[in-house]
């Protein structure tokens, strides 16, 4: 507890870190401006036109107080974005979202990067903008997939058929509930829950029949239980982060003295001792909007309400990934699917290679990003690779498959730290100098994977799904859906 409450006064005693004790100080705010949303503004006493307007001055209140005038960046940018939906019309409104709101995103986070603070981990006002990105694009290609009746597995929850109102748009955008971390939604989802029946979109006709709808359940207990995960990853990261610090990869000496088998070893546990401060700021963003009642997903095959429609992260399955794609898919979730639906889904060619740069394009300025995300591209080609070759020689008993989850999983813990190295250090000379003290071992191998191992081309493996789904005469029930919109299961 001493360690702790030495790094803490460290941190906060830097000036540089009084922007994140004011965005945790808003976030608790917010967890209790949630509870009373949910009990004095419910949707059975008050209008949705009150709803909106008190989420969204609560909003752009807790962004003045975190980032003073630039959160105007804030109001600019859906702005901007909501002008170009009225006047592009529906053809190519997304296009145009997409562009602008990307560029906007872009503009800013040079200027940040470049100009003022270059390697500061504040809380950036550029934080709060990738998410209203994402909203923004999200729902202009929900226009554009609705007026063209383009759906991919779920139309009737991931389309929009009409454009909102300015009320309406800037609250989706800069509602209290996500404006200081999200995590994106689906605007769909986000107009249910203001108005009050936040499964309307997702329950079949059947289900409304047969239900009578159940009452509204309450989500004090996962409030509480992701309350205290988050500051439980709080205290974790408080007390580890100097422990293993990520820099240490790249001293000459560790270079120089610590054998390689050490040096993996290491890296794995510097990079593990980065995520619990993820895990808090998430999970405490995730119980903020279940907080006050957004977030409600059915309830499970045990009867038991599920209030993770917008979580973003597993924090098990990260931990546990057997494979890269695993990994991703548990991590950063609504960003994941934001990526699949604007990119992966519509880019005709090399769509993994698109996605993974638009990734980073979103992400910043920082060279490390592109670095970052570059290798990844490789990385998932490979990993791809290897599972549809090799995995099915030992799925023929549950010995052989132990033992290819023990090695997967260990492979992919470290390619994942591999890969993300870059991303915490930012500068391009610094990662070249830990890829090179790897002898960049992963890029070559997981090229020489990549060509050698054959896969499938897209189209046929999307082909072969469509097959075995219609050998499988399963009628799926519409609340065993993935958490988002359109939940098609990514080819790997």
């Amino acid at each position: 507890m001493t360690t702790i409450t030495a790094n803490f006064t460290a941190n906060t005693a830097n000036p540089a870190n009084i922007a994140t004790v004011n965005f945790v100080v808003c976030q608790l705010c917010a967890l209790l401006s949630a509870f009373w949303f949910r009990l004095f503004l419910h949707p059975s006493k008050t209008s949705p036109f009150i709803r909106h307007v008190v989420a969204t001055l609560l909003g752009l209140y807790f962004a003045l107080f975190c980032f003073g005038w630039y959160a105007l960046h804030f109001l600019v940018q859906s702005g901007l974005t909501y002008g170009i939906m009225i006047l592009t019309g529906v053809e190519h409104m997304h296009k145009y979202c997409l562009l602008v709101a990307l560029s906007y995103l872009s503009l800013c986070q040079i200027t940040r990067v470049y100009v003022f603070d270059y390697g500061m981990y504040s809380a950036d006002f550029t934080g709060p903008m990738m998410v209203i990105t994402q909203k923004i694009t999200s729902l202009a290609f929900e226009i554009h997939d609705g007026k063209h009746n383009i759906g991919v597995v779920n139309q009737y929850v991931c389309v929009f058929r009409r454009m909102p109102s300015l009320l309406e748009y800037f609250s989706y955008n800069c509602n209290f509930m996500g404006i200081l971390a999200g995590p994106t939604s689906s605007y769909n989802d986000y107009i249910a829950f203001i108005e009050g029946d936040p499964r309307r979109h997702r329950d079949s006709e059947a289900d409304r029949k047969s239900k009578l709808r159940q009452s509204e359940p309450s989500p004090n207990v996962e409030v509480v239980r992701k309350v205290a995960t988050s500051f439980f990853c709080l205290l974790v990261f408080l007390s580890v982060c100097k422990v293993f610090p990520v820099e240490r990869n790249i001293d000459d000496d560790f270079i120089a003295t610590m054998p390689f088998y050490a040096q993996v070893v290491y890296l794995y546990l510097s990079m593990l001792t980065t995520r619990p401060k993820y895990y808090f700021v998430w999970t405490l963003a995730d119980a903020i909007n279940n907080a006050a009642g957004f977030g409600f997903n059915g309830y499970g095959d045990d009867g038991s309400p599920r209030w993770d429609l917008i979580s973003n992260l597993r924090i098990l399955n990260i931990e546990l990934a057997t494979s890269f794609k695993v990994f991703l898919d548990n991590w950063n979730i609504q960003t994941a699917h934001w990526l699949k639906r604007v990119c992966y889904e519509r880019c005709p060619y090399h769509p993994t290679a698109a996605t993974f740069i638009l990734s980073a394009m979103w992400h910043g300025a920082y060279p490390g990003y592109y670095l970052t995300f570059l290798t990844g591209i490789v990385i998932t080609l490979a990993a791809r690779a290897v599972r549809h070759n090799v995995r099915p020689y030992f799925l023929h008993s549950p010995t052989h498959k132990l033992v290819y989850d023990v090695i997967t999983w260990a492979a992919t813990q470290i390619a994942i730290c591999y890969t993300v190295v870059p991303f915490v250090l930012l500068s391009v000379g610094p990662s070249i100098k830990f890829y090179r003290s790897w002898y960049f071992c992963l890029h070559i191998g997981c090229v020489l994977l990549a060509v050698a191992l054959p896969v499938k081309p897209r189209h046929l493996r999307l082909k072969d799904q469509q097959k075995n789904l219609l050998r499988e005469p399963v009628q799926r029930h519409p609340e065993a859906t993935d958490s988002n919109c359109s939940q098609k299961e990514k080819t790997t």
